[in-house]
């Protein structure tokens, strides 16, 4: 499973670091099996706030994807996250996002795989193209890499050192 990762308050960096290591070292059975580089992203939506640290993290697990979400939110709570709170596309300590689940294609009121706006996002390709970018968008049909090739999306992207 791919999954995107974000913060812009508190220290970005240092929380998305915590949280990769804290999936990496989950107690229901994650594993991070690869990561992207960090990157500094501008901000989203209009709301004039600090720019974010994203990146991407593959984690092996057992959970289907219903239960792995539910996962990632915990996880979202436990630095401080409050969905029912914060603003559309506002800041936010720590935004776990399900991106892709294998191949599956699933569309409820409560979850859409892959993620429906994964391909319109320069922050969310930038990474995802860092450790797979031959993977193929199952809804799509192109690669990580073209989608980012393709990708309207202006908005700055700037690796950060490892």
């Amino acid at each position: 499973a791919w999954v995107g990762l974000g913060s812009n308050q508190g220290d970005p960096v240092a929380i998305c670091r915590r949280a990769i290591q804290r999936l990496d070292h989950h107690p229901m059975g994650l594993r991070v099996v690869a990561r992207s580089y960090l990157y500094r992203t501008q901000p989203v939506g209009g709301i004039r706030q600090p720019w974010f640290v994203n990146g991407v993290v593959v984690v092996k697990s057992r959970w289907g994807p219903r239960t792995l979400v539910r996962l990632l939110h915990r996880l979202e709570r436990s630095f401080g996250r409050n969905r029912q709170r914060e603003k559309r596309w506002g800041p936010r300590r720590l935004d776990l996002d399900l991106l892709f689940h294998g191949q599956r294609i699933i569309r409820t009121p409560r979850l859409t795989l892959p993620h429906p706006s994964l391909h319109l996002r320069r922050f969310v390709l930038t990474p995802l193209a860092d450790i797979s970018g031959n993977f193929m968008h199952p809804v799509l049909g192109k690669t990580v890499d073209s989608l980012l090739q393709d990708v309207d999306d202006t908005g700055q992207v700037k690796r950060l050192l490892p």
